[in-house]
């Protein structure tokens, strides 16, 4: 297995653009065989194979590469490869001066864009393609480094209120839409774990409980988690939610466009949110807030799902689940993980057999979401590109 990375951008349907994908591509089907080939319900060869499919040849070093692409969704496929297996040390350590400078890079360009007073992107600080997805791979391979610090600096910063046009904005609002087809005039201030507020909470959370603490640190979290409370709305079938994002014409109103919960999904619903705010209530040692956090992710767990995916569906909603009731000292999430992992495996039973395999929407997610349903646990801390752990 042999690499080398590559600053220049690849077209990213180039077959060797797909196979760094996290998302799409390789690397999430080798985390799939890496997890069974921990559980002794698949051999190591197949773990080893898909690992050199994803990880040998020119790897995506450029500015536009994040989590779920190039060298840093490498280097996380290697990092948990590393948790299990001492031969991988060497290729995920060679990887991280790589990182390390892209990350600087990218927090220089965010300075930049800061100083001269311009709105962010979602690719520039979200899970998925930005800085807060690099810093949940730097929470597990450089925590205690400069960089880090530097980069929970910028997010605590992209916290604050910013000025435009007489409103007084999130720092973290963008000018543009959240996605082609859905257009919000003016830009956006999105909620959710994938690409907004929720996913920069639950990273300042989680430095904060491994001990990596910054200037100003709680007051961010603080700040975010009362932009929850601002936001948050009630149904009383289904429960507390949140909207996915706001528009301009919402946030000088104070009244919100969408109507009722969305689905229970990991990256835009309630499971991200209420597991970034209990994450948050347990790194400030608020119990009564993480007991609220839990009641709020009880209160979406029933229903039923239509979608299985990681990203959108019940191995998202089972997998949150899993990490929130270990966190939590209350035994109600615990109670509901028995019925949402026998969904699951009914699920899994039941579909189509030539499903697309991919990690977030196709069936790499669902039997890596249903390998931690056989087991109680992961071995390989493969979620940990969720933010939910």
């Amino acid at each position: 297995m042999s690499s080398t990375i590559d600053a220049e951008p690849a077209v990213l349907d180039d077959p060797d653009a797909v196979r760094q994908s996290l998302a799409t591509g390789p690397p999430g089907v080798a985390l799939l065989h890496l997890e069974r080939a921990t559980t002794g319900t698949a051999p190591w060869t197949d773990a080893h194979h898909h690992i050199r499919v994803a990880a040998t040849g020119t790897t995506d070093g450029g500015q536009h590469v994040g989590l779920y692409y190039g060298a840093p969704a490498i280097a996380f496929l290697l990092h948990c490869a590393a948790q299990v297996d001492d031969r991988y040390h060497t290729a995920a350590a060679h990887l991280d001066q790589h990182i390390e400078r892209l990350t600087r890079k990218r927090l220089s360009a965010a300075t930049a864009r800061t100083q001269h007073g311009g709105a962010a992107t979602l690719g520039e600080y979200d899970l998925f393609y930005g800085l807060t997805g690099i810093g949940a791979l730097l929470l597990r391979r450089l925590p205690g480094s400069d960089t880090f610090a530097d980069l929970l600096r910028y997010l605590i910063q992209l916290t604050q209120p910013r000025a435009h046009n007489g409103l007084v904005l999130p720092g973290w609002w963008v000018d543009h839409n959240p996605d082609p087809t859905l257009p919000t005039p003016g830009g956006h201030v999105n909620f959710g774990m994938a690409h907004g507020a929720a996913g920069i909470l639950a990273l300042l959370a989680l430095a904060m409980r491994h001990g990596h603490v910054v200037d100003h640190h709680a007051e961010a979290i603080d700040r975010l988690t009362r932009w929850f409370d601002r936001w948050r709305q009630h149904d009383p079938d289904r429960g507390d939610w949140w909207p996915q994002w706001l528009t301009l014409d919402e946030l000088h109103t104070g009244k919100i466009h969408q109507t009722e919960p969305g689905r229970p999904s990991w990256c835009y619903g309630t499971p991200g949110i209420a597991r970034a705010l209990q994450l948050a209530a347990i790194a400030t040692n608020n119990p009564t807030r993480a007991a609220d956090a839990g009641h709020t992710l009880l209160g979406c767990i029933t229903g039923r799902h239509t979608d299985l995916g990681l990203c959108h569906g019940l191995a998202g909603l089972y997998q949150t689940v899993h990490r929130a009731a270990a966190d939590s000292h209350e035994p109600a999430l615990s109670q509901q993980l028995p019925a949402l992992a026998a969904a699951l495996r009914n699920a899994v039973a039941a579909r189509e057999p030539a499903g697309v395999k991919n990690l977030l929407t196709g069936t790499t997610g669902i039997d890596l979401a249903a390998e931690t349903a056989r087991h109680r646990d992961t071995r390989t801390g493969w979620d940990q590109c969720l933010l939910i752990d």
